[in-house]
């Protein structure tokens, strides 16, 4: 299973070996190329050797089911019931509500993020090889599971560390964290990826559509284009940082893409194969004594031996059991868990963030960097650093999250995502923090200014010319500029104003009209459009002739001044009468 920035889990050599036979014997069976709907099949889209995961994993790489789709297409037919087990046209069968969740989020994103293209055969996939689809569909009317969905606890014993960050929440465990819900994500991520996917209020990981609508856009960030298969590999990895984990999902997207039907909920097919050779979620623990939080998967122990058992080859006779090697009744020892980088860490420091200025719509040109650091200076790799946007703003990180998670490299420095400015200008806060660990965080301010342009120029050079009382034929029509770029959405502000060296308002000349037809000669609140072009509304003209400026100013100092014509027609004199002829 798997939802989080976290450490790649580690198998067993047996458990990979396993899994990568299998999926080359399913592609070896499928026919290689370009399916029907033009797509790369999961065989030939080999993942691109640049995608990884950078920021970890939603899942804390949590184990996931290993089930691989029929080798023959789905194709239901109308009588086709759901068989809970079963095979064939079954497996593309998906109940009702997880079904309807997927195709929701779809929506949603396709409106919020319609540049990442997510299809909801992808969140179908993911759901499939995390929960089965909610245990084949096990969920009350609003979507939330009848039970909850709990990976094993991430205890660092044959799975990735993480220490509990919820205090047990979400997971109810306060001692290690475990991935939760139908699409599995961990506590530690769901506190900034949660969504709220059926609109009651709450942010519910163990809802289908809160967690479905949650995957979505954890896959969109980052501004991943899901139609190019380079994104769609770093998109999955940062699911769950396996490569068998991204070769089985994008099995189960080309499978679905191909046909699904919808069942009831409750009658899905359960899968039987994990990553971590368990058989399935079970909350009874398989070693006698283990305790194992509800919900849970727990990991088979070691099979006892037998007395008299032959041995392997070569080893001579039967074993025959060792004598204790401690008296009886002596107190055994707790194995001391070594301590993580996470552990370690004493502080953050900041790692040479210049100063963050961005102009409102801008990115940043500047990122943050943060460095974790023992109590002696040094520096701590494979720490997982939460960078959040506190505060009343618009702006965001790239991909439109005000959280994003970046592990520390071998320097022990994490780089933010770039910061992408909104339209609300000020100071912003940006706060670095450990995730799974209790120490100050550490604040950066970045700066959003107002949208600006430093120069102004007409579009056209036809005189601007009018007979009293009349109107200006030729409306006036500037272009704004910020280092020789578009500069759009600029304010502006426009004034006829007495003579060049005296800018305040006219009170005769050449005026414009407001809403209600009044003389006006000053507008305030113009905006530069999208291509950097203001027109100004029409001009008139009273009863005053003579030469007046029309001055126009932008946020940023750009200024501009027009000089417009008040003149009376000439009138061609009189040709005189020829006199009486002699």
């Amino acid at each position: 299973m798997a939802a989080q920035f976290g450490r790649r889990l580690r198998k067993g050599a047996a458990t990979t070996a396993v899994a990568a036979v299998a999926v080359a014997a399913l592609s070896a069976s499928q026919a290689p190329g370009v399916n029907d709907h033009g797509r790369q099949t999961a065989a030939d889209a080999t993942p691109s050797p640049e995608a990884s995961a950078s920021d970890g994993s939603a899942t804390g790489n949590s184990p996931y089911y290993t089930d691989l789709p029929p080798l023959k297409s789905p194709n239901p037919s109308p009588s086709t019931g759901p068989a809970p087990g079963g095979t064939g046209a079954t497996e593309s069968g998906i109940p009702a509500t997880v079904l309807d969740a997927y195709k929701k989020a779809e929506t949603t994103l396709r409106e919020a993020k319609p540049g990442c293209n997510l299809p909801w055969q992808l969140l179908a996939a993911i759901g499939r090889v995390e929960s089965g689809q909610a245990r084949g569909g096990r969920v009350d009317a609003d979507g939330t599971t009848i039970k909850k969905i709990l990976g094993p606890q991430l205890d660092g014993n044959g799975f990735a560390l993480i220490k509990d960050t919820d205090d047990g929440a979400y997971d109810g465990n306060s001692s290690y964290d475990q991935a939760v819900g139908p699409m599995q994500f961990i506590p530690s991520t769901w506190a900034w990826a949660g969504r709220d996917g059926n609109g009651d209020g709450k942010k519910d990981p163990n809802n289908i559509y809160d967690a479905a609508l949650a995957a979505g856009h954890y896959l969109c960030r980052n501004d991943w284009d899901l139609s190019q298969q380079g994104d769609l590999d770093r998109a999955i990895l940062s699911y769950n940082n396996s490569r068998d984990y991204l070769n089985l999902v994008m099995r189960w997207l080309e499978y679905y893409r191909k046909g699904a039907h919808e069942v009831p909920d409750g009658t899905g097919t359960l899968p039987g194969n994990r990553s971590d050779d368990g058989a399935g979620a079970s909350p009874t623990p398989t070693v006698p004594g283990a305790t194992t939080p509800a919900g849970s998967t727990p990991r088979p122990g070691p099979k006892p031996e037998k007395p008299g058992t032959p041995q392997k080859p070569g080893g001579g006779g039967t074993t025959t059991p060792k004598p204790p090697t401690t008296p009886p009744g002596t107190p055994s020892t707790p194995p001391t868990t070594p301590p993580t980088p996470t552990d370690t860490v004493d502080h953050l420091e900041d790692a040479g963030t210049a100063k963050l200025t961005a102009m409102a719509g801008d990115a940043f040109g500047r990122r943050i960097s943060t460095r974790a650091e023992t109590e002696a200076g040094k520096a701590v790799a494979k720490v997982r650093v939460r960078f959040t946007i506190v505060g009343d703003t618009d702006t965001t990180f790239t991909g439109g999250e005000d959280v994003a998670t970046v592990a520390t490299n071998s320097s022990g420095v994490a780089v933010a995502p770039a910061l992408q400015a909104g339209e609300k200008t000020g100071t912003v806060t940006v706060r670095a923090t450990v995730v799974g660990r209790a120490v100050p965080g550490l604040d950066y301010k970045a700066t959003v200014t107002e949208r600006a342009a430093d120069a102004l120029a007409r579009t056209g050079d036809a005189a601007l010319t009018c007979a009293p009382g009349g109107t200006f034929a030729n409306q006036v029509e500037l272009k704004a500029t910020y280092q020789g770029a578009v500069a759009d959405g600029v304010a502006a502000t426009a004034t006829l104003i007495k003579s060049a060296d005296d800018p305040t308002a006219t009170d005769k000349g050449p005026y414009f009209k407001d809403a209600d037809g009044k003389t006006v000669r000053t507008l305030t609140g113009l905006k530069t459009d999208a291509k950097g072009l203001l027109k100004l509304p029409k001009l008139y003209a009273d009863d005053t002739t003579g030469t007046f400026l029309l001055r126009v100013t932008t946020a940023g100092g750009a200024t501009l001044t027009v000089e417009l014509t008040v003149a009376a027609a000439e009138t061609s004199s009189p040709t005189p009468s020829a006199g009486p002829s002699a």
